[in-house]
């Protein structure tokens, strides 16, 4: 555990870790230590995971669609993010970065089907996280998301 995460909740800090990990094997095009991050987020409660890296997800879609997002911005994101992933990392699942995408923003309709398998979330969410960040940093969005998900609970 990196000492960055120290101010983070205990059960939030392998998250983050896991998360941050992901995110520069995938800014790296490193598929190895892509493969061993998204198995490192798999192997942590998936409810936990997906409320972390979906609010981080939506928070970066808010970011830069300052002016709300459409249909046509959602399909921009989910094209320009499998396009650029395909170069590198032939697992890249338009399907699931859809999935993801509904996720964060709260209109996923799971209809009764499996879900991915967790390492499969979690690369694909690595990726996601990579193509919106740009040059931001994934620590600022993980740090930001982990403090709404608390104020959310505080006032519920």
């Amino acid at each position: 555990m990196t000492p960055t995460w120290r101010h983070l909740p205990s059960a939030a800090r392998p998250i983050a870790a896991a998360a941050d990990a992901a995110v520069a094997a995938a800014q790296n095009h490193d598929r190895e230590a892509l493969a061993e991050a998204a198995g490192d987020l798999a192997a942590l409660d998936p409810a936990q995971v997906g409320l972390i890296l979906g609010t981080a997800v939506r928070l970066l879609l808010e970011d830069t669609h300052p002016d709300g997002l459409d249909g046509d911005d959602i399909r921009n994101v989910l094209e320009r993010c499998a396009r650029t992933a395909a170069g590198w990392q032939p697992d890249v699942e338009p399907h699931v970065l859809l999935i993801l995408l509904a996720g964060a923003l709260g209109v996923l309709d799971e209809d009764g089907q499996q879900p991915p398998q967790p390492d499969v979330l979690a690369t694909n969410a690595a990726l996601l996280l990579t193509d919106l960040l740009g040059p931001r940093s994934i620590r600022d969005y993980l740090t930001a998301s982990l403090a709404e998900i608390e104020r959310t609970q505080l006032y519920q």
